[in-house]
C-alpha cells in the first residue's frame, strides 16, 4: 500500500461507503475502504430496507446474497397511525415483491465483500484521526491500523461515510442545515416465540412499535417514545417496553407477555437531531447519516445510504474521468440529494413527532384506508416505488376523495395545512 495515491478513499465501510466503493473499483477507479470495525459486526439500526432500496441491491447484484442468508421475505405490512388503519403491500416493482430486514451482521459483510470483489481495497480496524489538506483542498487521511503506527494515505477525494459522528464532517468544517428537533428515543431487541409479520403501530399516548422479522428465526421488536418520557422508561426498560405494547395494541402485549422471549440485551438509540450537512467541498464528500441524517421511525436510513451512494459515486466517476469539473459534479451532488430527499425527511419529521396527524395527513390517509388499491398505492409511496404525484396531485387527490366518498367540505389539498 506505500505511499500509494488513490482516487477515492472511503471512510467508513457499512451502507453508504462500500456500496460507493464497490460502484468506483467496478468502473475502473482505485480505492481505498477503511472502517475502524471489522467484519461481520453489529451496528445500531432499524434494519429495514425499503424496495427502493432492494431494488438498488437487485441491481448491483447482492439481493440474491441477501435472501441466501435466509432473511424472511415479508409481503404484508400492518400499518396504523392513531386509529387509521392501512393493512396490505405495494404492487411489485422489477420483480420486487417482498421487503427484507437483515441483521446488520449480514448485510454488512454482504456489501463489503462486494467492494472487495469490485476491486476495492479494504483496510478492516482502521481508526482514522486526521484529514489532510493542502493549500485548501483535502489530500486524504492520517490514521492507524489497530495498535500500528500512523499512517498517511492520499487520495483525490475523500468520501466521509462514517456516520452521524463522523470524523470527516468534523475535521473539514461542514456545515448543518434544515435541522429539525429529535422527537424521540428508540429501544429495540430480538425475540424468539412470536410470529408477527411486520407491524407499525402508532398509538394515542406519544408511542410506537415496530415488529418485522430477521434472521435467525427472530423478530426484531421496537418502540420510540417521545423524549419527555425517557427519564421514567430508563428507570425500568424492561418494564417500559412491554407497556408500549400494552398501550398501543394489548392483543398484542398479552401474546408478548406470554410467549415472547428476549434472546439479546436492549439496545438504545437516542438518536441525534434531524439534519443535513454540507456534504461537498474541495476535494470532499459526505454520505449516508455523515451527510444527511433523519428520525428512524420511517427506515430510510439504509434505502437513502444506497440511494445516496449511487448518486455521489456518479458524480464522482464524472469528475475523476474529466467529463465535468469534480467541483461542480459534488456539488450537483449536493443540491440533487437535497431534492430527492426532502419528501421523506418532510414524512418522516412530521410522523416521527407521534403527536396528532397534522389535517392533510388525517384526511388523506384515512381516505386511503377504506380501498386496498390505495392503501397499496400509499404503502408504495413509503416504500419509493410509486411517485408522491400519483397519490397527491390535486387530480389524484380528487380521485381518492371520490373513491372514499369523502364529503366536499371534509377535503384536505393543502399538504401545509
Amino acid at each position: 500500500m506505500g505511499d500509494r495515491v488513490y482516487d477515492v478513499i472511503v471512510v467508513g465501510a457499512r451502507c453508504a461507503g462500500s456500496p460507493v466503493a464497490m460502484l468506483l473499483a467496478r468502473l475502473g477507479h482505485r480505492v481505498l475502504v477503511v472502517d475502524r470495525s471489522s467484519f461481520p459486526s453489529d451496528s445500531v439500526s432499524t434494519h429495514y430496507i425499503h424496495q427502493a432500496g432492494l431494488l438498488k441491491l437487485q441491481e448491483w447484484g447482492l439481493l440474491d446474497e441477501i435472501v441466501a442468508a435466509g432473511t424472511p421475505a415479508i409481503r404484508k405490512m400492518h400499518y396504523a397511525y392513531r386509529g387509521v388503519e392501512l393493512n396490505g403491500f405495494a404492487d411489485p416493482v422489477d420483480g420486487i415483491d417482498a421487503v427484507y430486514c437483515p441483521r446488520r451482521t449480514v448485510l454488512d459483510e454482504i456489501l463489503v465483500n462486494a467492494a472487495r470483489r469490485a476491486g476495492a481495497e479494504v483496510l478492516e480496524g482502521f481508526t482514522v484521526t486526521e484529514v489532510l489538506a493542502s493549500e485548501g483542498r483535502v489530500t486524504g487521511i492520517r490514521g492507524r491500523e489497530g495498535d500500528g503506527p500512523e499512517r498517511e494515505l492520499r487520495a483525490t477525494v475523500v468520501v466521509g461515510a462514517d456516520g452521524f459522528h463522523s470524523t470527516v464532517a468534523k475535521k473539514v468544517g461542514a456545515e448543518l442545515y434544515n435541522v429539525r428537533p429529535a422527537a424521540g428515543f428508540t429501544y429495540y431487541s430480538y425475540y424468539s416465540g412470536l410470529d408477527w409479520g411486520l407491524h407499525h403501530k402508532n398509538g394515542l399516548n406519544e408511542r410506537w412499535f415496530g415488529t418485522w422479522p430477521t434472521n435467525d428465526g427472530l423478530n426484531m421488536l421496537a418502540v420510540i417514545c417521545t423524549r419527555r418520557q425517557l427519564k421514567e422508561f430508563r428507570q425500568d426498560v424492561e418494564a417500559g417496553f412491554q407497556a408500549v405494547f400494552d398501550d398501543v395494541a394489548p392483543e398484542m402485549g398479552a401474546q408478548l407477555r406470554d410467549s415472547g422471549r428476549r434472546e439479546e440485551d436492549f439496545r438504545p438509540m437516542r438518536f441525534p437531531d434531524n439534519y443535513y450537512r454540507r456534504s461537498h467541498g474541495p476535494g470532499w464528500a459526505l454520505v449516508g447519516d455523515a451527510g444527511y441524517h433523519k428520525d428512524p421511525y420511517t427506515g430510510w436510513g439504509m434505502t437513502d445510504a444506497f440511494l445516496h451512494g449511487e448518486l455521489l459515486a456518479e458524480r464522482i466517476h464524472q469528475g475523476l474521468s474529466g467529463e465535468r469539473p469534480m467541483e461542480d459534479a459534488l456539488a450537483e451532488y449536493n443540491k440533487v440529494r437535497d431534492e430527492e430527499s426532502a419528501g421523506v425527511y418532510d414524512f418522516t419529521t412530521t410522523l416521527g413527532s407521534l403527536t396528532e396527524l397534522p389535517p392533510f395527513f388525517k384526511a388523506t390517509m384515512r381516505a386511503m384506508s377504506t380501498s386496498q388499491e390505495w392503501t397499496n398505492k400509499m404503502l408504495g409511496l413509503i416504500g419509493g416505488v410509486v411517485p408522491d404525484y400519483e397519490i397527491y396531485a390535486p387530480e389524484a387527490l380528487d380521485r381518492l376523495y371520490d373513491d372514499a366518498g369523502v364529503p366536499q367540505e371534509e377535503r384536505v389539498y393543502d399538504p401545509t395545512a
